[in-house]
């Protein structure tokens, strides 16, 4: 696998790796004949490049990189600055965003909710990771052990509990009777899904 995320840490594959058979554990195969998102896919879309669809597509803030693989469509915006996505509605039947709203302000994680919401086909699935609030402090530790990237630890702007994911997806129109919540890693990252 190449480097799942920017900066180093000796545990970022290992963890990356999680993240990614979570992800995959709830993607039925009928929603694999359809089309992927992968927001916030980083420099290598590792995520992207080891599962199977009809289609795939990465959306980052980097710009495509030359090693993309040539079944994955590239996009390129900073979700900060503009949380509308460039895509029709209806349009995905899974978009996923492993490791991501803890980077982007809590006002853009609603607004980029309900544009997945607008994106997904009915019956499309979000599926949404995170690190706990309660792990925070622990992340910073083990970014100065050099455990997990400091790069990517020093850019989280905002910590989520499962309430809050879930308040943030009912704002979004996700019904919450259509939505399933967890934590993985020990307890210390937060999953959560949610049906169109």
């Amino acid at each position: 696998m190449q480097r799942p995320t920017r900066g180093f840490g000796l545990l970022e594959r290992f963890l990356a790796r999680q993240r990614f058979r979570k992800a995959s554990s709830v993607i039925t195969p009928s929603l694999r004949k359809g089309c992927l998102l992968d927001i916030g896919c980083g420099s290598s879309a590792c995520f992207l490049a080891q599962e199977r669809f009809a289609e795939k597509h990465a959306l980052d803030q980097l710009p495509k990189p030359l090693c993309c693989p040539p079944d994955i469509t590239w996009h390129t915006q900073d979700l900060n600055l503009k949380a509308r996505l460039p895509f029709d509605a209806g349009q995905f039947h899974v978009i996923t965003m492993l490791a991501v709203i803890e980077h982007l302000r809590p006002e853009s994680v609603a607004d980029l909710f309900q544009e997945c919401h607008r994106c997904l086909a009915t019956g499309g699935l979000l599926i949404v990771t995170t690190p706990d609030a309660r792990s925070d402090r622990l992340l910073q530790i083990m970014a100065r052990l050099r455990l997990v990237s400091a790069n990517e630890i020093h850019e989280h702007t905002f910590a989520y509990t499962l309430p809050m994911i879930g308040w943030c997806l009912g704002h979004a129109s996700f019904q919450l009777k259509n939505s399933q919540f967890g934590r993985f890693e020990l307890g210390l990252n937060l999953w959560a899904t949610a049906k169109r």
